[in-house]
């Protein structure tokens, strides 16, 4: 869903966007090939749509931490052996006062998480491919959503 400048605001499901360009609150702008049947008519089923009226975005978008977003921003492999990572790591673990937070979770295999127990990667002699940080501004977009459609594309790089 877009702000009535083009800015990428939130993804939403078809289901909603429907509803809202029923209710004369947004307009289509790609559909993604399929229609919607009801009784009487027949729509497009949305891909991306544009409010009509300015939201006014009041905080900068952080994208929530979650297990799939982590996987995604590390490319689902161990940031101590660049394996297959199945597991999240508190790079200074929780037990010594480390936080669940972008900076201090890392992916990992189960081997690496055994190997590296309740010790900071320095005490264990196991060291970070690199250093683990919040994900860019637009990152909140593919946390969302697996694979971003290419009628999104051209609004997601406007964004940037």
């Amino acid at each position: 869903m877009l702000n009535a400048t083009y800015e990428p605001l939130s993804v939403v499901p078809a289901f909603r966007a429907v509803c809202l360009v029923l209710a004369d609150k947004a307009d289509l702008i790609a559909d993604d090939g399929h229609l919607l049947h009801s009784e009487r008519m027949a729509i497009p089923s949305p891909s991306v749509v544009r409010l009509r009226y300015v939201v006014k975005v009041p905080y900068a978008r952080r994208t929530a931490m979650s297990r799939r977003a982590l996987f995604a921003r590390d490319n689902y492999s161990c940031q101590y052996c660049g394996g297959f990572a199945d597991s999240l790591d508190h790079v200074v673990p929780r037990s010594r006062g480390g936080q669940h937070t972008w900076e201090n979770v890392a992916a990992a295999c189960r081997p690496c998480n055994l190997r590296k127990r309740d010790r900071t990667p320095a005490e264990a002699g196991m060291w970070l491919a690199r250093p683990p940080r919040a994900p860019r501004e637009q990152a909140w977009i593919t946390a969302a959503v697996t694979l971003v459609p290419e009628q999104w594309k051209p609004y997601l790089a406007r964004a940037s």
